[in-house]
This record gives structure tokens, C-alpha cells and sequence, in this order.
């Protein structure tokens, strides 16, 4: 498999874990409509909406690849190094899918990566835990996943 695959993988994995399966639209903690893995907006560029039909598994999943395999290139373009280093791009994939590329793109943790400074980057990583103002169980078990994958 090549390192893409392999990330695609590991991001995909992250993501069923932490954001769990939902068929009908919700708000997630940080308040924005939301339907099957955590997905906010359809591969036509439209937004979730709590009024939104139920979405099959099937569908879900497929929505789900559409937007990791956008959240894999601008974690790359973002941090080109990570394209031999496939652990660690699945880890940040799950991490923009989850806080978006802009957050990735003006964050210390990118700073820490593009720099090779593990260590640094899984204090960073740790730092990414609040919605709402409030440090949420399910992320800090979410970046220490992430954290894992850093060698």
C-alpha cells in the first residue's frame, strides 16, 4: 500500500472511533449541524442542517472519504513533509477533519511537525481538547489517539 493509503487508513479509523455514526443530523458540541461521521457539509459544497433527511451508513462513509481525502491535502499542502510519513498524515488528517485547515494551518502543532519536533508536537496536539469553552473527555481521548501516531 502506499503512504496516502495507509494515512487514509488510520484517518478513517480515528474518525469512526471519535465521532461515532449518526443516520440524523444533531449539533456537536461545538454547536454546528452535523450528520453521519461528524460530516458539516455535503460533497456539493452544502451545509448540514438539522432539517436534512436521514443518511445511510453507506452514505455516510462515502461523505465521510470525500471530505478526509480534502483534510489530507491541505494537511499536505499545509505540511509537505508528512508525505512520508504516513502515521503521522493520518494523525493531522483526523485532526483537520476534526478542527478544520485553517486551525492546522496557523496552529504551533504545524510548527512543531514541519520542524520534525515530535515531542513538541504531542504537547501541542494535547493543547486542542475545548469546545464550547469547556476541556471535553472525548477530545482529549481523541488527540492522544492522534498523539499515538507520532513517532
Amino acid at each position: 500500500m502506499s503512504d496516502s493509503t495507509d494515512a487514509m487508513l488510520i484517518a478513517v479509523e480515528l474518525v469512526k472511533e471519535f465521532e461515532g455514526f449518526s443516520a440524523t443530523p444533531y449539533l456537536c458540541p461545538a454547536g454546528v449541524p452535523t450528520i453521519g461521521y461528524g460530516s458539516i457539509a455535503y460533497q456539493d459544497g452544502r451545509r448540514v442542517t438539522l432539517d436534512d433527511p436521514e443518511l445511510t451508513e453507506k452514505d455516510a462513509l462515502e461523505l465521510m472519504q470525500h471530505e478526509l481525502t480534502g483534510c489530507m491535502a491541505a494537511a499536505l499542502k499545509a505540511s509537505p513533509t508528512l508525505a512520508t510519513k504516513p502515521d503521522e498524515l493520518g494523525a493531522i488528517t483526523d485532526f483537520v477533519y476534526n478542527l478544520g485547515a485553517g486551525r492546522y494551518r496557523a496552529s504551533t502543532l504545524r510548527k512543531r511537525i514541519d520542524a520534525n519536533d515530535w515531542d513538541g508536537a504531542k504537547t501541542e496536539i494535547m493543547r486542542w481538547t475545548r469546545a464550547g469553552g469547556k476541556v471535553l473527555r472525548g477530545l482529549v481521548r481523541r488527540r492522544a489517539a492522534e498523539a499515538a501516531y507520532f513517532r
